[in-house]
């Protein structure tokens, strides 16, 4: 790593200009191809699947994509002619529009039930043919809202014509902001401020454009630019803050720019690196849930923690070149032209007085600290996954106002309806068929059932089934388990008909299933797996055990954060993030593998400089103190950053990236302030010398990694380490 160092030091110019050209040729590929984001099939081999699967095999416009025109008449009703001749007249253009596979009009018999019973609301069904483009769905949106007036409202909503919320740019920009303004506020210098932004801004801006590119390659949602932007951001400017301030450290220990720039490289660079390959592993880690949207996000998230490691390993040593000994203060460049050098870290101050109070009342610290921890965790025990429904978006967005007045006008549940696949291959089936429609009525939870009619020789219909309670409900979930169980068996039994529950709602039902089957096993293999990374990193057992478990309490309590404010809306409704509902199906994945990786970089910048010590000394309690001490302050400050950045994303207007902003921001303060600066050092006082026991034989097993940096000296032989007296630490 010093040799690295000292080349992009030597360089310094070359590759400041070759990042600038690597985002400008980045760029222009994506000016010249664009992106190809989109939302490859979240559903598995469930009762979904195969209902879209069945549509699809007999052609059927139920197997597109479909939306509805809904429109409200202030003051009458939409029967009323002016109405309803502008509405006619819109909906005959829309249906022969390219792309369209019909339209069925509240204004004909097939449509007799699509007004509401007080006449002041009306929608229209829209089927789209399989495979239809963008283009053609957006032109009859335009179609659609062409009769809006000041007597006729117009909203859109549905599947074809769902409509995200824009990323908040000045939202983003307020989390960088305020990074800056704590970098500058802690350590007094433009230059300590200004660096890890920069490299983070070029880091993030690299990966930007290059899954821009990757999205032509493999399938990537649409959302996974806006989730690498808060991830990237998040530990880029971290990554970078620590080789500043161990750079900083150096200098004040009289080291020169190009020394200083290749001992910090050697060091904290090391754990950069390991702590970067650490978030990669776990991020990657997701493909094994071999789930379409999550490998994409997956994927894009990885691709931006490598490049913004790259920067803080490339370019930031170039950058730290040509800003020399300016990224001291004027009062430490000032102080240090009157002495030779002093030690890179000194003996005073908060962070050394806080580890000196953990190493003297480590049980009691401790014990508490772990019933907080436990206290934030335990709303996860209640965590619900689904889909968050039209009802929690703005108020100004087309889709939330469609949803209202579906909801006013008719009820919740013609928001989210059930389509039933129905296989009906002869006479019985069709028999059974007309039957189920009739039990279905009947059911409680249902507040209507429709089956269109089977033509001669046709095997496959299609039943519709309104629940009476809104897509996003526990309700309309325990409805959709309940018409597979008992209804629809029951319903078969004897014939030859068989059913499938599809559509939107239920296939955001068995997303959500199956993803919470999944969901123990992947956080036990991530902590498998950081259990794995902290021994080859630490040469220790009792290390990783602690930090693995640690890591699953981090994970609850970023749980708990997203359950208190999104499932139960306390304070959601304040934020701006709509009303209380499940937690979008694929977030505490992706929280898992985020957090895990986060919550090892600062077990691994806390842990390697207490192996430091512990190499260069013997003295485990002496190692635990002076790690803590050395770098409390850096980790807190990373800490604080992230959750500016990450706090910022939850304004951004998107409810799923705000639960990732609240989730992520409430979990690292907690993991960084209790659980390294607390629990670790208390549990390390505890188990003494046992911290960096390791078997012999796995020792000589395990490959040679250091962390840590080379030490300056040999550890000392295990019958040299002597503990420490702390009879005066309580002083």
């Amino acid at each position: 790593m010093s040799s690295l160092a000292r080349w992009c030091h030597r360089h310094r110019l070359a590759v400041v200009l070759v990042w600038v050209a690597l985002l400008l040729a980045l760029g222009a590929g994506v000016g010249a191809a664009g992106s190809a984001f989109g939302n490859s099939p979240i559903s598995q081999d469930s009762d979904s699947a195969k209902a879209t699967a069945l549509l699809q095999q007999a052609s059927s416009s139920a197997a597109g994509k479909s939306g509805r025109v809904v429109w409200q008449v202030n003051g009458g009703e939409v029967t009323e002619p002016a109405a309803k001749r502008a509405m006619t007249r819109t909906l005959k253009e829309m249906a022969h529009a390219p792309g369209v596979a019909g339209v069925t009009s509240p204004y004909t018999p097939a449509g007799k039930g699509q007004i509401s019973k007080d006449g002041r609301t009306a929608y229209a069904s829209v089927a789209f043919d399989p495979g239809v483009e963008d283009a053609q769905v957006d032109q009859v949106k335009e179609l659609a809202t062409d009769p809006e007036s000041g007597t006729l409202h117009i909203a859109l909503n549905g599947q074809a014509f769902t409509v995200n919320p824009e990323p908040n740019a000045v939202a983003d920009a307020m989390g960088i902001i305020l990074a800056f303004i704590v970098l500058l506020f802690v350590f007094r210098a433009v230059w300590v401020a200004a660096l890890p932004i920069i490299t983070a801004i070029v880091g993030v801006g690299t990966s930007a454009v290059a899954v821009m590119l990757l999205s032509h390659v493999i399938t990537l949602s649409d959302t996974t630019l806006t989730l690498g932007s808060l991830i990237g951001l998040g530990v880029g400017i971290d990554y970078a803050l620590f080789l500043v301030n161990r750079h900083r450290a150096n200098l004040m220990a009289g080291m020169g720019v190009a020394e200083s720039v290749a001992k910090a490289l050697n060091t904290s660079g090391r754990a950069v690196v390991f702590a970067g390959l650490t978030v990669v592993v776990a991020l990657l880690g997701m493909l094994t849930l071999n789930v379409g949207i999550i490998n994409g996000m997956a994927i894009g998230a990885a691709v931006t923690v490598v490049l913004t490691v790259l920067a803080a390993i490339t370019l930031l040593p170039a950058l730290l070149g040509m800003v020399g000994p300016r990224v001291l203060s004027k009062r430490e460049r000032h102080a240090m032209a009157g002495q030779a050098g002093r030690p890179a870290f000194g003996h005073a101050g908060l962070w050394h007085r806080w580890a000196e109070r953990v190493q003297a009342r480590p049980k009691t610290v401790g014990v508490v600290a772990l019933a907080l921890l436990a206290a934030l965790a335990l709303p996860t025990l209640s965590l619900r996954l689904g889909a968050s429904d039209d009802g929690n978006l703005p108020t100004t967005s087309t889709n939330r106002q469609a949803y209202d007045m579906i909801a006013d006008g008719f009820g919740p549940g013609f928001n989210g309806p059930l389509v039933l696949a129905v296989q009906a291959p002869d006479t019985t089936g069709r028999a059974a068929a007309a039957k189920l429609v009739t039990a279905l009525e009947q059911v409680d939870g249902v507040a209507g059932a429709g089956a269109a009619p089977m033509k001669d020789g046709q095997t496959v219909g299609v039943i519709q089934v309104v629940p009476t309670t809104s897509p996003q409900s526990e309700a309309t979930s325990d409805l959709i388990h309940h018409l597979r169980d008992d209804v629809i068996p029951e319903a078969e039994h004897g014939t030859s008909m068989k059913v499938y529950v599809g559509g939107v709602t239920a296939s955001n039902d068995d997303f959500a299933s199956v993803l919470m089957g999944k969901l123990p096993v992947f956080v036990l293999v991530i902590a498998a797996l950081g259990f794995l990374l902290l021994t080859v990193a630490f040469r220790s057992l009792l290390i990783p055990a602690v930090g693995a478990l640690l890591n699953i309490l981090s994970i609850g309590v970023a749980f708990g954060a997203i359950v208190v404010v999104f499932q139960y809306g306390l304070g959601a409704g304040l934020l701006g993030l709509g009303a209380a509902g499940p937690i979008e199906s694929f977030v505490p994945i992706l929280v898992v593998g985020i957090m895990f990786g986060l919550s090892m970089d600062y077990q691994v910048f806390l842990v390697s400089r207490m192996r430091e010590e512990w190499a260069h000394t013997g003295d485990s309690h002496r190692a635990v103190r002076v790690g803590q001490a050395e770098t409390g302050k850096v980790i807190v400050v990373a800490a604080t950053i992230m959750v500016c950045v990450f706090g910022s994303f939850v304004f951004g207007g998107m409810r799923v990236i705000s639960e990732f902003g609240v989730s992520l921001a409430v979990a690292v303060a907690v993991d960084a302030l209790l659980i390294r600066m607390v629990v670790v050092p208390a549990l390390m006082h505890l188990c003494g010398r046992a911290n960096w026991w390791l078997p012999r034989r796995l020792e000589k097993a395990l490959p040679d990694v250091s962390v840590e940096g080379p030490a300056d000296e040999p550890a000392p032989p295990p019958h040299a380490v002597r503990e420490p007296q702390t009879s005066g630490l309580a002083r």
